[in-house]
Parts: C-alpha cells; structure tokens; sequence
C-alpha cells in the first residue's frame, strides 16, 4: 500500500487531498491542529496525526512517531494567506513574518523532518503547494506578503530538487488554481474536488526527470 502525508489536512485543499487519496486506496496521513479535524479525518479513512509545522518540536514527534514509514508522497499543503491587499505604505510586517513562518519555514521543516521517509519509500515524492501568486515571472503587483512567501517556497524547492536529485527524490511547487475553499473565497472559480484531482493526476505522472518543475492542477507549466 503506497502512504501519502498531507499537512494542513484539517481544512480546505488539505482534507480533500486526505479523502481522495484514502478513497483510492492509500494509507493517507494527515497533520491536523485540533480533535475536531482528527475525528472528520477518521471518518473519511484517513489518519491523522497532531503537528504545527511552525513548532519544530512537533514536527519532530511527528517523525518519531512515523519512524521507518515509507512515505511515498509528501504534500506540503498547510499555510495561511494573511492579511489581503497589503500595499505598500501599509504593509504589515509582524503578519508578513506569521506567512513566512507557515508558508516558508513550516515546508522546509517538514521535508527535514519527514526526509528520510521519503528516502526509503518507493515513489519518493515531495509536493509543494504553491500559488500563480509565487510566480515572479506573472506578478501583477501587490499582495506582496503571500506572493513573497510562494514565491520564497518556489526557490527552496528548486534548491531541494537539484540536493536531492543524487537521492532520486522528486520535488515540485503545484499551483492548484482559485479554489474555493475558506482561503479562496466562494467566488473562486473551482471546486477543490477538480483542483485535488488534477493535483493528484500530476503527482501521478512525475519522475526524476520532472524535478524542480513548476507545474498548474492541469498539467501546464508555470513560469519561476
């Protein structure tokens, strides 16, 4: 049976990445922060496990916890979008630093933490969600505490695909498009059940060979 871990399962992107891959079959690992998202976990057969990846001392516990346990696909999902239509002149720097804490560091604890699972498993993927909003390359101005924090999150898993490369580990950023989940907002334009299932045909159909990609929920390439 092939292990997929997904944080921030507790909500959104996450919880619908937990239910599918548990519907198809999967031993599927969700981080959540509370019961409550433990027990709506359980009920779609899924396992969830209490991590903040912002807490390194929790995310060791985790690894402890999983010790040996291939993980197949690793899914750094859990973030935050923070304050909106930050502009400059009124940006908000103490929120700024709470984005890069989950956005950023919380994604490269998490691969440090969980590596060696990978390592040992048989697909050896690391997924990192990321948005068009990290794309340097489309920024259309402002929102620069979330777009700074994808983008950031684009760079270390580039940085992470060519390290890793010699371990046979794939890694990518996945943009899943404008979800409507609590973060997207219900005017968003997909269902998470159609962004989570482009998101896991991609997943998928990596190799090596695609490491250090930037991939959309259809397949399509993103511009860095």
């Amino acid at each position: 049976m092939a292990t997929v871990l997904i944080t921030g399962a507790g909500r959104g992107l996450g919880r619908e990445f937990a239910r599918q891959y548990a519907q198809e079959g999967w031993r599927a690992i969700g981080t959540v922060r509370d019961e409550q998202s433990r027990a709506a976990l359980a009920k779609l057969g899924a396992e969830a496990h209490r991590a903040d990846v912002t807490v390194r001392e929790s995310l060791r516990q985790l690894a402890t916890s999983l010790k040996g346990v291939p993980i197949d696909v690793l899914i750094c999902n859990a973030g935050i979008y923070g304050p909106r239509r930050a502009r400059l002149g009124r940006l908000d720097y103490p929120g700024w630093e709470e984005i890069l804490r989950v956005n950023l560091l919380g994604a490269a604890a998490t691969v440090e933490a969980l590596l060696e699972n990978v390592a040992v498993s048989e697909r050896k993927i690391v997924a990192l969600i990321s948005s068009r909003l990290g794309s340097i390359a489309g920024s259309g101005g402002g929102e620069y505490l979330y777009a700074s924090s994808k983008a950031a999150l684009n760079a270390i898993g580039k940085a992470m695909s060519v390290d890793l490369s010699p371990r046979a580990i794939t890694v990518v950023s996945l943009t899943p498009g404008w979800v409507r989940t609590d973060m997207g907002g219900k005017d968003a334009t997909l269902a998470p059940e159609t962004s989570v299932a482009g998101m896991r045909k991609v997943i998928a159909g990596l190799s090596l060979e695609k490491t250090g990609r930037f991939i959309s929920y259809d397949g399509s390439a993103v511009a860095w």
